[in-house]
């Protein structure tokens, strides 16, 4: 089960324990605390075999997109991943900026850049990753949580990004433990990378942003960071 999904669960019996304590003082029947019980099993139990736990990540993504902060915490992270992503030479397949968006192009209900991992996962399932390879999907990775950075002064997404680096960091060192340095390591070293690309094409990075704030597609988007790309501007990315 998913923890979007498990949470959703345990939201649903904390309000189930309210309803039992409560319900004598508020003449509430025992069958409604029962009968809620019965339908937040069935829908996390349908959700996890019928929807591979996509309907949970559905509902609070819906949720949380009610709010224009944090559309916008997700437009500026993504667009750090999609354009370094392209300075790199990864090309973008697709990208969603909701969960929903993610689920209606097929993807899993995540949202989120989608680009080309076949060679570094082929060579992460063999226990290694050429160093070129992790310096630039690791950068990739990182580049959402300081794309956000640079421009909301803080981070709050990006538990996935770190989750991928970890994982790539812990089998790296599993084959070679004395030769590759900690994630922590890992991790500053690719934000640093992730930030000056980003401050360093700026209008590019901007260009982007308005591209998929206008929901343009991948070869639009392109585009957009072509034309602005090696434009003349050294002002900061905060907004």
């Amino acid at each position: 089960m998913s923890p979007t999904t498990l949470n959703l669960v345990a939201a649903g019996v904390f309000l189930t324990t309210l309803m039992i304590l409560g319900g004598p003082a508020l003449d509430l029947s025992p069958l409604v605390p029962s009968a809620l019980t019965v339908a937040v099993l069935a829908l996390a139990t349908g959700d996890r075999f019928l929807w591979n736990g996509q309907g949970g990540t559905l509902l609070v993504d819906w949720f949380a997109n009610r709010s224009a902060a944090h559309r916008e915490r997700v437009l500026h992270h993504e667009a750090g991943h999609f354009l370094v992503a392209e300075l790199l030479g990864v090309p973008v397949t697709a990208y969603s900026l909701c969960a929903w968006e993610a689920f209606q192009q097929g993807q899993t209900a995540r949202g989120g850049v989608q680009f080309d991992e076949t060679q570094v996962q082929a060579q992460l399932s063999q226990g290694q990753l050429s160093a070129q390879l992790f310096s630039h999907y690791s950068t990739i990775w990182m580049a959402g949580i300081a794309a956000e950075t640079l421009c909301f002064g803080r981070a709050e997404g990006g538990g996935d990004d770190r989750q991928l680096l970890l994982n790539a960091v812990a089998q790296l060192r599993r084959a070679n433990p004395q030769g590759v340095p900690p994630f922590a390591v890992q991790q500053n070293i690719a934000l640093q990378r992730a930030r000056t690309l980003l401050e360093q094409q700026a209008p590019a990075y901007r260009a982007l942003v308005e591209a998929m704030r206008a929901g343009q597609s991948p070869d639009q988007c392109r585009t957009a960071i072509a034309q602005a790309t090696g434009a003349v501007e050294p002002e900061p990315l905060q907004r």
